[in-house]
């Protein structure tokens, strides 16, 4: 199979589809690999890297586009990607379809087989190909918020982890998951003073033996969301519902009843956001406020740090790669526990039931697309 990498063209997007060290392993494998120039320049791997590895260089996504059968990617393709896909494309990378109709209509139209790395499920029903990127951002949305505290980004000018004498920042994690966790471990090594709020006991009380005293759990109704929410001076939004968009936990209301200077991350924008006052930004204009409360919605936080977050990315991605390029998409999908669930987009349906329902779309399921031929 020849498989395609193109450039990232999202807003400081900087994550590469593959590495040097996986087209090395695609090839040794009997596929041919084309990469065009420059697209791994930001985790500092250059065209040379490529051609030591196999690859060849070509000198657009265009030629990318033409010349693969798999395109494979780190973000959801922009729409002038999308306008070059074929029917007899198979596109593997990330696509958060639920909140993107703009998105969903296209890859529906191309007729092409989509498949995301974010339902890609594992014999346990974990998310293996979101959960590097979950880890990432979650420890990345401490390092944000730190940031966007600071007086001169409209923060309150509160040190996270405080001095002695004076009290740290109060914390408070939505979820307790594989980006709440992270975060979580980030804000109580800062010193900061945590809170995590789950419906899940179970998660709570895994999350209570793996930090032990030093953080609080809560669990979450509409009271003790709003009590911790209106207290803090830094939230987190790490809720998740795979493949749907995300629920909208943390009002307007709760927003406007923040202290001044207070700061919200959203890390659940790219399924919509958990905060009502939520809209997607770029690395480029990363915060914006509403009612005095700096909100941080970067819709590719793990592109910040692209060295850490590619090579994290390929670890859990190249399996599934290959067994696509060595088996074909029909017999990867169902010989791998837990892939089925990745393909959300089939030849012109619409194959996740969540999005289907959220965006209007008649619904088929994975298994009935597969046996559709």
């Amino acid at each position: 199979m020849r498989l395609g990498v193109p450039k990232e063209i999202k807003n400081h997007e900087y994550r590469v589809g593959l590495t040097p060290d996986s087209v090395r392993e695609v090839v040794s494998h009997g596929h041919s690999v084309v990469v065009e120039t420059g697209a791994g320049l930001g985790i500092g791997a250059s065209d040379a890297d490529y051609q030591a590895a196999g690859a060849t260089i070509l000198a657009t996504a265009a030629e990318v586009f033409e010349m693969a059968e798999m395109i494979v990617k780190v973000k959801e393709p922009q729409a002038v990607e999308r306008k070059m896909l074929r029917p007899d494309h198979l596109l593997f990378t990330y696509l958060h379809l639920a909140p993107d109709p703009e998105q969903t209509k296209d890859l529906v139209e191309s007729g092409a087989v989509c498949i995301a790395y974010e339902t890609v499920r594992d014999a346990k029903g974990r998310l293996p190909l979101l959960a590097p990127m979950s880890q990432v951002a979650g420890r990345l949305s401490i390092q944000a918020g730190a940031t966007a505290l600071q007086k001169a980004n409209g923060g309150c000018g509160v040190l996270l982890g405080g001095v002695p004498g004076v009290a740290p920042a109060k914390v408070v994690v939505i979820g307790g998951g594989v980006v709440g966790s992270h975060a979580i471990a980030m804000a109580l090594g800062l010193g900061a003073d945590v809170t995590v709020l789950d419906r899940n006991v179970d998660v709570l009380a895994a999350l209570s033996e793996q930090f032990g005293a030093a953080l609080k759990t809560v669990y979450s109704t509409n009271a003790s969301l709003e009590e911790h929410v209106t207290s803090a001076d830094l939230v987190i939004g790490a809720v998740l519902v795979a493949g749907a968009a995300a629920p909208k936990l943390v009002t307007a209301e709760h927003i406007k009843a923040m202290k001044p200077g207070s700061v919200v991350v959203d890390v659940a924008i790219d399924q919509g956001g958990c905060f009502e006052t939520a809209h997607a930004t770029t690395h480029q204009e990363p915060t914006y406020i509403v009612d005095e409360v700096v909100h941080y919605c970067v819709a590719n936080m793990p592109g910040a740090v692209p060295r850490t977050s590619t090579y994290a990315l390929n670890n859990a991605t190249l399996p599934y790669v290959l067994a696509l390029a060595d088996k074909g998409y029909k017999q990867a999908l169902s010989d791998i526990p837990g892939f089925l669930p990745g393909l959300n987009v089939y030849k012109g349906k619409v194959t996740v039931k969540e999005v289907a329902d959220n965006l209007g779309y008649e619904y088929l399921s994975p298994e009935d697309a597969l046996a559709s031929e």
